[in-house]
């Protein structure tokens, strides 16, 4: 058999960038910068890097330079917001950068998964990678190995800053001290002690807020309201939205306290919040700071904004009337309807919203808006002739009514036994981790442990619920002493405050049978 032959044909095509091997073409450079912080030392660093990149692309006769891309101030653990690292890859799928030079790995990318995706999407592209300090080129057969061993390094090295800064960030709050994004909180300034100090102007914004909302304010109107007053938001945007104003009147930071560590990251490469449901400790801060709102008005307001909650029959501010006058068939509140809306006879009357809905119709009749005023004119004048009778009533109950002296002690002791139960759970753990135990019997006392806890736990949200509520009572009431006596002998016309600060609602049963409630509990027929 004749002896073969075996005549090697060389490549002439370069397989990644199917460009002829002998090709002069020159390859079009782009380089990559990035620092991870704002500060003015590493702004400093980014701007030696764009110069650096910019001179050694131009030095080399083999390269074009395309363009440096950039981007400052953020972290490198997920590419989402890089918008400099999105524009240069999208650049390069498009054909117009051939090599792209960076610093290092780390610099790249600190999470495995985004850059091995990267430089793989590129590779398939044929465009290289060049990471001058680990001197890797992607291209290269190892290039994707080390690339590997590198981004892990990177990768752990990021959740090792990311566990330590929290642990700093938790050490602080255990030790009650407050922060706040100053810039876009309302009402205070960073003191010399980095703690909250009053800025007057803003905190006469937030009084405002508080006082439209306990005048019958819905957070949408009083937004409208604020939007209109051209007063800017805490942001510094010129429109309001109900949710930033539901924000103020909720923060607990505006009576002096701090609830700290209300949301907790839950992923140190996506950066991902969430809102702390007892995943991780919280610490409660009393009187941290000078407060703006007083903490009685504060509790006042938790406990309207809590009547506001979804529902049948749930209380709304939408309207001057809205939640303050009630079916006395069906228990419903009266909502407003438009007559004639597109004629001269056009009228809005308030009716039962629940008039029509069962198979028994309520017999209540409607009401314009006129009677209803009338109806509370009259109401009041009564109410009046007993005002001495009230206020002195008022006086005299007023220290013991409203006393929380004894709830505070028992707070005192659920919460001591409250952490001792959470001790003893957490040492009957360890214990079963330690030592050989009979499963069974473990279980059986840690749910007994657990029990314990959870119904201290719940004795002591009711303790606390119930002292916030006697603290807004007693507010309430002086808010309604405060307006009665301010009322003359003979109320002749309606005011807006006088409604908002006496009537708690009205019950309408028929024409001839009308109730008015007054918050301090008097009811009077009209």
């Amino acid at each position: 058999m004749a002896q073969r032959k075996v005549t090697t044909i060389p490549a002439t095509i370069n397989k990644f960038t199917a460009s002829p091997i002998n090709s002069t073409k020159k390859r079009r450079v782009a380089a990559y910068a990035r620092v991870s912080t704002d500060q003015e030392e590493q702004l400093s660093s980014y701007e030696a890097q764009v110069d650096y990149y910019t001179n050694y692309i131009k030095s080399r006769d083999d390269w074009e330079f395309v363009s440096v891309y950039t981007d400052e101030g953020i972290s490198a653990t997920n590419t989402k917001k890089r918008e400099g690292f999105k524009n240069m890859i999208a650049d390069a799928k498009a054909g117009k950068i051939d090599l792209i030079v960076t610093k290092s790995v780390s610099r790249f990318a600190r999470n495995t998964v985004d850059s091995l995706t990267t430089v793989r999407e590129l590779k398939d592209k044929g465009i290289e990678i060049y990471f001058e300090k680990e001197n890797i080129w992607t291209l290269d057969s190892k290039g994707e190995l080390l690339i590997t061993i590198m981004s892990s390094l990177a990768q752990e090295e990021s959740r090792s800053i990311s566990e330590n800064v929290t642990w700093g960030q938790r050490k602080r709050m255990a030790d009650g001290k407050v922060s706040v994004p100053f810039s876009r909180f309302m009402g205070y300034d960073r003191g010399d002690d980095g703690n909250l100090v009053v800025n007057e102007e803003q905190a006469k914004i937030v009084r405002k807020i508080y006082g439209y909302f306990l005048q019958g304010r819905s957070p949408h109107q009083i937004a409208k309201n604020l939007t209109d007053q051209g007063i800017p938001t805490p942001g510094g945007k010129k429109i309001w939205r109900s949710k930033v104003v539901q924000s103020i009147l909720t923060n607990e930071k505006y009576k002096g306290d701090a609830l700290l560590q209300k949301v907790y990251t839950t992923d140190f490469l996506t950066k991902k919040r969430k809102k702390n449901e007892g995943e991780v400790p919280q610490y409660y801060v009393e009187g941290n700071h000078e407060a703006i709102i007083e903490p009685a008005i504060f509790d006042q307001v938790q406990i309207l904004m809590k009547g506001r909650t979804p529902g049948r029959n749930r209380s709304s501010c939408v309207n001057l009337f809205s939640s303050k006058i009630k079916c006395g068939d069906c228990g419903s509140w009266y909502g407003s309807k438009v007559w004639h809306s597109n004629d001269k006879y056009r009228k809005i009357v308030w009716q039962c919203n629940h008039k029509f809905d069962g198979k028994e119709k309520c017999t209540t009749p409607h009401l314009d808006e006129d009677t209803i005023k009338g109806i509370f004119i009259k109401a009041l004048n009564i109410l009046c002739k007993e005002r001495d009778v009230i206020i002195a009533g008022f006086e005299d109950i007023k220290e013991t009514a409203f006393s929380t002296e004894a709830l505070e002690s028992k707070i005192e002791v659920l919460n001591d036994e409250l952490n001792m139960s959470a001790e003893m759970i957490q040492k009957c753990i360890d214990e079963n981790a330690r030592i050989a135990q009979d499963q069974t019997e473990y279980e059986e006392r840690y749910n007994a442990l657990v029990q314990r806890f959870e119904t201290t736990q719940a004795k002591l949200n009711e303790a606390q619920t119930e002292i916030t509520e006697k603290r807004a009572q007693k507010q309430m009431m002086k808010n309604f002493i405060d307006n009665l006596r301010s009322q003359p002998k003979q109320v002749e016309f309606f005011d807006e405050g006088a409604w908002y600060a006496l009537c708690d609602y009205i019950t309408v049963y028929g024409k001839d049978k009308i109730r008015v409630m007054f918050k301090d509990g008097t009811e009077i027929s009209v």
